[in-house]
C-alpha cells in the first residue's frame, strides 16, 4: 500500500488554501488548518488531515457555515454560554478558550458551554491552548452516536472525548487526551477509507453487538466503550457536561461527519483552572515534577522499557514528524485530491513509499 509523505509546513499550508477555495476566511482556514496538522504532527492521524474532506463536504452541502463567527449568549460570574451558529468547531473552540481564559483569570476558575457547533478536532490542542496561558484547561465535546451503552447493541452515546492540560514547557508538562471508547472513531474511519481490511480486536463490534477485527463490519457497526460499563458512564459525563447544559442535541438527536441531512449540533465545554490561585509561584510546576519522576522511577512491567506520562507519545511523534514529514494514506491522499482540483488548488511535494 502506498504511503503519501509531505513535509508538515507544506501540508498545513495544502489545508488552509483547501479551506480558502472553499471560501473560508484566511484566519479561519489558518486555524483550522493548525489544528489538524497538529494531531498529524502527534501521531492522531485519525484528527488530522483526514478530517479535512469531511469538514470540505460539510460546508460544500450547506451543513456547516465557513463564515460565521458565533456569538456569547450569556455571561455571569465564571461561566459562559456560547451559541456557535452552525460556524466551523475550531472557530467556536477558539472564541471560548479565549473567553474561558479570560474568565479564569480573574475568578481563579471558569467554565464555558457552546451549543450549535461542529466538530473540533483534537480535544488536545484546546487544553493546551488553556494550558499555554498558564491554567489546566479542560475540553469535553459530545459526538455521533455510533457507540452503545453498555450491553446495549444500539447507539446512543458519542466517543465524547476528554481532554486535560497542565501548564508548564510541552515536553514535561502533563497532556491526556482519551475518547471515552477504546478507540477515536476516527481512527476505524481512517482504516476504512485507506482499505484496510482488519483493525485491531477490542476496537469495534458489528451490528449485532459482537465484537469483530473486520474494518467494513466495524464501519458500518458500533464502537466499542472504554471498560466496558467505565467508559459508558464517562460518555454521560460529558454529554451531561456539553450537551445538557448547552441546552442542545444529545445522544440520537446529534448529527455527524457521516450524517449528510442535517447539521451536527455538538457542544463544546472548556474549564480552565488556575493553580495559583491554590499555590505559590512555581509551586505547581514543582509539585508536577515530583510527581511526574515518581511515575517515571517505577520498574517498567514485562514487554516494556520505560514507564511514560499522558503526551510523551505525542511528543516523540511530533518531533519525529516535524523531521520526517507526515505521512497519508491513498485513500486520504485520493480524497484530497479530488478537493484540490474542485478548488483549483496544487497539491504539495511528496515522497511516496510502499507499505505492506
Amino acid at each position: 500500500m502506498a504511503k503519501f509523505t509531505v513535509q508538515h509546513e507544506e501540508l498545513r499550508a495544502f489545508a488552509q488554501a483547501l479551506l480558502e477555495g472553499a471560501g473560508v476566511r484566511t484566519d479561519r482556514a489558518a486555524l483550522v488548518a493548525a489544528n489538524l496538522i497538529f494531531g498529524n504532527l502527534r501521531g492522531v492521524d485519525s484528527h488530522g488531515m483526514q478530517l479535512l474532506p469531511s469538514y470540505l463536504e460539510q460546508m460544500d452541502r450547506g451543513l456547516t457555515d465557513g463564515a460565521e463567527d458565533g456569538e456569547m449568549l450569556s455571561e455571569s460570574g465564571a461561566t459562559m454560554l456560547y451559541d456557535a451558529r452552525n460556524g466551523l468547531g475550531a472557530v467556536t473552540a477558539d472564541r471560548c478558550c479565549e473567553h474561558v481564559i479570560r474568565l479564569a483569570q480573574e475568578h481563579g476558575l471558569a467554565f464555558a458551554v457552546a451549543r450549535h457547533a461542529n466538530h473540533f478536532g483534537a480535544a488536545a490542542f484546546w487544553g493546551r491552548r488553556i494550558s499555554d496561558a498558564g491554567l489546566i484547561g479542560f475540553a469535553f465535546c459530545n459526538a455521533s452516536p455510533i457507540v452503545p451503552p453498555f450491553q446495549a447493541k444500539q447507539a446512543r452515546l458519542g466517543t465524547n472525548p476528554i481532554c486535560m492540560s497542565t501548564p508548564g514547557p510541552h515536553d514535561t508538562s502533563w497532556l491526556l487526551d482519551m475518547a471515552t471508547t477504546t478507540v477515536a472513531a476516527n481512527r476505524i474511519f481512517k482504516a476504512w477509507h485507506n482499505r484496510e481490511p482488519e483493525i485491531p480486536a477490542g476496537w469495534a463490534m458489528d451490528k449485532e453487538g459482537r465484537p469483530t477485527t473486520s474494518t467494513d463490519e466495524a464501519y458500518h457497526g458500533l464502537i466499542m466503550p472504554l471498560g466496558g460499563y467505565k467508559g459508558t458512564g464517562l460518555a454521560v459525563m460529558v454529554e451531561i457536561l456539553s450537551a445538557i447544559l448547552a441546552g442542545d442535541a444529545m445522544s440520537v438527536e446529534v448529527g455527524g461527519l457521516r450524517i449528510k441531512d442535517r447539521p451536527m449540533n455538538v457542544a463544546h465545554s472548556f474549564l480552565a483552572i488556575d493553580p495559583a490561585r491554590f499555590l505559590g509561584a512555581g509551586e505547581f510546576d514543582t509539585r508536577m515534577s515530583k510527581l511526574t519522576n515518581y511515575l517515571h522511577s517505577a520498574t517498567p512491567g514485562a514487554g516494556f522499557d520505560e514507564v511514560l506520562i499522558a503526551g510523551e507519545p505525542e511528543l516523540r511523534f511530533e518531533k519525529k514528524r516535524r523531521v520526517e514529514g507526515i505521512g497519508l494514506g491513498p485513500g486520504e491522499w485520493e480524497r484530497l485530491l479530488t478537493w484540490a482540483q474542485k478548488y483549483n488548488v496544487e497539491p504539495p511535494r511528496y515522497n511516496t513509499e510502499e507499505h505492506g
